[in-house]
């Protein structure tokens, strides 16, 4: 590497976090089963003493994503305790997401339900949400709706379209000055005939209606095989309505596999599209990176470093693109040319800039392999095991 671009590595690994779900920490499975590990998380303090662990050893990591039922059984009443834990352990809170989808009474939907008495309690739930990200200073609030219908004909899919409008326009009013609602869609599952929000556009005409303040979350896992995910991020950036990532990868649908562990290619040609937009507009693009992946086999903080490492890898391949380089090559459509100029940017091996990156902030050189000397998982799996091993038992 050239003395620029590692100097372009630096830059932009000084700008770069991504934040880390508390769910991805817990014991997790598929519909057919779960698998326990005898490290997981058994608490809310637990899923943050490891999140603790990964911006520790990474650097890039210091905000953790929290699911209301799952880290605030009790809901606002357990916010400052929960934030005094994450300060404990070196994080604070990120995003905040409602959980409209666990609960037996929205077997047909949240905001899209016909009884008005069930779009009431996804509000009322909604809003206690929001509370919770005043108390914890959180600024966004992430939805994600599994609001559809399995069968022709069982729904109205209109009607339902202007119960989501009303309520979400509802929800942004209860917003303070620089929050945000991100709204994210998925094509199919749980429902698998419509889904109330099926695709990006559906998303930002949603966000739309709600306010101001609300903007579309792409999920990486939730497009159709072989969609153009940096084409539809490309359009939400032109539109100023790209408001966050849930990062992952998949091989056949909604996967929630490591990132970059199918098609690393893909998450730099996202990344690309970020960096020309920020490069042709003189501005940074205000957008929330996040992890939303399920670790039913792998050691889960280990997991986490892993896409960690990966991520700021990838991103800083996609900052070395030579945007006035490639700019006449489009301009003259120069495909061979134009194209080359990304396939050198991501072959350049930006792993020794970045292990002299972290040094120079005292951080480990290479983070999983110093993370598994410390002995955290030796010492964690003897305090988590048995419980772990009961919930194991509880399901014989």
């Amino acid at each position: 590497m050239t003395p620029k671009q590692v100097e372009i590595v630096w830059k932009a690994l000084d700008s770069f976090q991504i934040e880390l779900p508390s769910w991805g920490f817990a014991n997790t499975g598929t519909r057919f089963g779960k698998f326990q590990q005898a490290a997981a998380a058994t608490s809310t303090e637990d899923k943050l003493s490891d999140a603790g662990q990964v911006h520790k050893f990474t650097g890039c990591c210091p905000s953790v994503a929290m699911h209301v039922l799952w880290d605030y059984p009790n809901g606002v009443a357990d916010s400052a305790d929960v934030s005094a834990s994450a300060a404990k352990y070196g994080v604070k809170i990120g995003a905040i997401n409602p959980n409209v989808f666990q609960d037996q009474h929205y077997k047909h939907g949240s905001l899209g339900n016909p009884d008005a008495a069930v779009r009431q309690a996804a509000m009322q739930h909604m809003i206690d949400s929001v509370h919770i990200s005043h108390k914890s200073g959180s600024r966004d609030i992430s939805l994600w709706f599994a609001d559809g219908s399995n069968y022709p004909g069982t729904a109205n899919i209109r009607h339902r379209k202007q119960w989501f409008a009303d309520g979400l326009k509802d929800l942004h009013g209860y917003l303070k000055e620089g929050q945000r609602l991100l709204v994210e869609y998925k094509p199919f599952e749980p429902a698998f005939y419509h889904t109330d929000i099926g695709d990006w556009g559906m998303a930002l005409l949603l966000a739309k209606a709600a306010g101001p303040q609300a903007k579309v979350l792409v999920d990486t896992g939730h497009h159709y095989q072989a969609q153009n995910i940096e084409q539809i991020v490309a359009w939400l950036l032109s539109e100023d309505m790209l408001g966050g990532f849930h990062f992952n990868d998949r091989r056949y649908a909604d996967d929630d596999l490591t990132l970059g562990s199918i098609d690393p290619y893909q998450v730099f040609r996202i990344f690309h599209e970020i960096c020309l937009f920020e490069f042709e507009t003189g501005k940074r693009a205000d957008i929330a990176y996040m992890i939303d992946q399920s670790h039913n086999l792998k050691p889960r903080v280990e997991e986490m470093i892993q896409t960690a490492v990966t991520a700021q890898e990838l991103y800083t391949k996609a900052a070395l693109v030579d945007h006035a380089t490639l700019a006449p090559y489009q301009a003259n459509c120069d495909l061979v040319e134009a194209e080359e100029v990304l396939k050198d940017a991501y072959n350049t091996d930006v792993r020794p800039a970045i292990v002299d990156w972290r040094k120079s902030k005292g951080l480990p050189a290479h983070p999983l392999r110093e993370f598994r000397a410390s002995g955290y998982i030796d010492r964690i799996t003897k305090e988590r095991g048995a419980k772990n091993a009961a919930a194991v038992s509880s399901y014989a």
